[in-house]
């Protein structure tokens, strides 16, 4: 999803873009090389003539359940990718000078209502352990002299993929009601500003670390059902879904759902970087209008 709005935004900006893949792609303008994580395997072109590498690879979080098969799958998703690039920098020439990595605030684990900077310790769940894992990975790249930057992103909102479809369905069919006990905070961010803080980073060769990838003004679980509400033009089905009965749907992946993570989007900000849509209400206008 990510990747193909950022793509555009680089092609529009005469920028050469090429793609690593499991299969054929027929994107216009970009070159695609194939690769299988599993089989360790990597076409050593792909990085001929890169300065830049976007990490933007990871088996979906919350696509199936949690069983202890799909947990390697997406640790291993997200740090084998990165080794096998990293792997095949060490042995061929190359002109790469960047890394940028997607990571996650789920890098906080559950933290109730602590705001959470770049700086906040690590949370101790499984989300908490992939994120750990995930970053460790991509910070070899600077024993490579390269320039790491990692962007811990929230919930993305685009009506065509990710999170928000599914929170916008109940909504739709008039049954749209807050999650446990509403009042965990949601990391939002439009999908507009994601694709852009990427380019920030590509384009800003001082941007170095880890950023909170979130809006300026994150809301509660509640306060998020109540916006999608209004945008819809749906009645607020009054009762709220009980923890108990997410937890028994989802089992250990229920963290996904109830987990509180209120990120600080100030780091990012003081480098600079201007959110189009820091506002819930104006970013679901764009969304859905």
């Amino acid at each position: 999803m990510i990747g193909k709005h950022l793509t555009q935004l680089l092609l529009d900006n005469g920028y050469e873009v090429s793609h690593l893949s499991r299969t054929p792609e027929n994107m216009p303008g970009v070159k695609t090389y194939l690769w299988n994580v599993k089989k360790n395997e990597i076409d050593a072109a792909c990085i001929t003539g890169v300065d830049t590498i976007i990490h933007l690879a990871g088996s979906g979080v919350a696509e199936k359940r949690w069983t202890d098969k799909r947990k390697r799958e997406i640790v291993e998703s997200r740090t084998r990718s990165i080794w096998l690039i990293y792997d095949l920098l060490k042995k061929k020439n190359h002109l790469v000078k960047s890394v940028i990595s997607a990571s996650a605030t789920g890098f906080y684990g559950d933290r109730d209502g602590q705001i959470l900077t770049e700086y906040t310790t690590p949370g101790d769940d499984f989300l908490a352990e992939v994120c750990q894992k995930w970053e460790a990975a991509v910070d070899e790249g600077a024993e490579l002299g390269l320039r790491i930057v990692k962007l811990r992103t929230g919930i993305v909102l685009d009506k065509n993929g990710g999170a928000l479809p599914q929170m916008a369905n109940p909504v739709k069919w008039g049954i749209g009601s807050p999650l446990g006990d509403g009042r965990q905070w949601m990391p939002w961010i439009h999908w507009q500003d994601v694709v852009d803080l990427y380019f920030y980073a590509i384009t800003n060769a001082k941007l170095k670390g880890v950023y909170n990838m979130a809006a300026p003004n994150p809301v509660t679980n509640k306060q998020f059902t109540q916006a999608l509400v209004r945008q819809l033009h749906r009645p607020l089905w009054a009762p709220k879904v009980p923890a108990f009965l997410i937890k028994l749907l989802f089992g250990e992946m229920s963290i996904a759902i109830l987990g509180s993570a209120k990120a600080s989007s100030q780091k990012i900000e003081d480098a600079g970087f201007i959110f189009k849509y820091p506002e819930l209400d104006k970013a679901l206008k764009e969304i859905y209008g």
